[in-house]
């Protein structure tokens, strides 16, 4: 079947990496060359007003290089992967339906899986539920929600780190909930192929140190423009706090909680810097993984990561 989906499916790119790799540059040199709708996988872009801590392009980029799944989300409404997968189906299909090139960019890997293989139908979130679990981690700490997840669901809490608090209370919320781990509910979900001949790149720098380097860079030009101030706005809103998923991404939670007074704004810099490096060894052992992945170098210019690119991608340019 795989030597048949050039010609059953149409084609679409992902472009996944790590945080601060280059994806967004290659990206839009990409929608230069080939007829390209842009399509985000990032699980801060979806909000609105989280705009310098996320690299989110600026409006003038975003007015010529439109991307959907940018800005649709208010940041006191939680976004999950099973919104994410059904939007960008539906804008997968009409870039596809228009003759055009799906082109997925992004480094949340928890999306390109959950767009790849489908997910499990696991019960919807409950606030009371997650007040109880938060509870839970504002008396005892994390480590002891993550035992109790052990001791429900020690498959879960063996592939999440105690310290990945929001994926380790929804662990324990659907169990809560339904009476069955997540490790079952993902059991019994059924692959979903995707409709669509898929050419899947990463792009990362050969060097982790170069990668390191990059991201402080980037770290320091974002508080530069403004970072704290923007988190300001943000905490000044009556309907946003320290829980919400938008306020948890890497960056925004380190300085809410220097707004909050618990450190200095060079604490707060050295944590973000930590918890950015630390997103993006997460991402790069999701990559190392992943099947059918085409590599490309951070330090080659963009003009070259585009023609490999263009290479691979073969039959689908010349259709």
């Amino acid at each position: 079947m795989a030597d048949n989906l050039d010609s059953v499916f149409p084609p679409a790119i992902f472009l996944m990496g790590p945080t601060a790799a280059g994806k967004t540059d290659l990206a839009l040199a990409l929608s230069e060359r080939l007829p390209c709708d842009l399509i985000s996988v990032d699980s801060a872009l979806v909000y609105r007003g989280l705009d310098i801590g996320s690299a989110k392009p600026d409006a003038q980029t975003l007015a010529r290089y439109p991307h959907q799944l940018i800005d649709i989300c208010d940041p006191a409404e939680p976004y999950s992967a099973a919104q994410f997968r059904r939007d960008a189906l539906a804008a997968m299909a009409k870039s596809a339906a228009a003759g055009r090139i799906p082109l997925l960019v992004g480094g949340t890997m928890l999306y390109f899986k959950a767009l790849m293989e489908g997910l499990a139908e696991m019960p919807a979130a409950d606030a009371k539920t997650r007040a109880e679990i938060s509870a839970l981690a504002a008396e005892q700490g994390w480590p002891a929600v993550h035992a109790a997840l052990a001791a429900v669901d020690p498959q879960s809490a063996e592939r999440i780190h105690p310290n990945h608090s929001q994926r380790v209370s929804r662990a324990l919320e659907v169990y809560r909930l339904s009476g069955v781990t997540m490790t079952e509910w993902q059991a019994r979900q059924s692959t979903q192929v995707l409709p669509y001949k898929v050419y899947q790149f990463a792009i990362a720098p050969p060097d982790r140190s170069i990668l390191h380097a990059r991201i402080e860079q980037r770290l320091r030009q974002m508080f530069a423009a403004g970072f704290i101030d923007e988190v300001a706005g943000l905490k000044a809103r009556a309907d946003l706090h320290a829980d919400l998923p938008s306020i948890r991404a890497v960056g925004y939670r380190q300085v809410w909680e220097y707004l909050e007074g618990e450190y200095d704004e060079a604490a707060a810099f050295e944590r973000a810097l930590i918890a950015t490096r630390q997103l993006a060894k997460r991402q790069l052992t999701w990559l190392r993984g992943w099947e059918d992945l085409i590599w490309l170098n951070s330090g080659e210019t963009t003009e070259f990561q585009l023609n490999k690119v263009l290479e691979h991608f073969g039959a689908a340019v010349n259709q």
